[in-house]
């Protein structure tokens, strides 16, 4: 099992916890990136998190070559649920170096669209691993 499958059962299973977008985010980004609730998580965004689950299986277009793809992904989901996309997207470029032409940079942008498709229910919790299946892990 590639990290990405990993990460999309990981959102299966935290979408059978809750119905609240808000509280499924920070889970992922707890579980996924070791980006702890509350304030502290704060400092643990600007230190990039954990590898909680490393290893690789993204798309082509989001693979940088490292095995951190998916802590990335789960950190920048779990920034936009605390920042909003726009200053995420903003960070990210600024702090991160993510041009958006880039692996990581089109991984952010994936990041925060699945986390507002989540916030705004375009993409229902019960759908959000298969939606990271479908669009962000590439064949196993």
């Amino acid at each position: 099992m590639t990290a990405c499958a990993e990460l999309a059962d990981l959102a299966d299973r935290l979408a059978r916890g809750t119905s609240d977008p808000r509280e499924f985010l920070v889970a992922l980004g707890r579980e996924a990136a070791g980006i702890r609730p509350g304030v502290i998580g704060v400092a643990d965004l600007a230190r990039g998190g954990r590898n909680t689950i490393p290893g690789r299986g993204m798309r082509a277009e989001f693979d940088d070559g490292t095995d951190g793809q998916v802590r990335h992904f789960a950190g920048i989901a779990s920034a936009q649920e605390r920042l909003g996309g726009r200053r995420t997207r903003q960070l990210a470029i600024r702090l991160l170096g993510d041009a958006p032409d880039s692996a990581d940079g089109r991984l952010s942008d994936a990041a925060i669209a699945f986390a507002e498709g989540v916030r705004d229910g375009s993409i229902p919790l019960t759908a959000a691993g298969a939606w990271i299946r479908d669009h962000v892990c590439g064949a196993s």
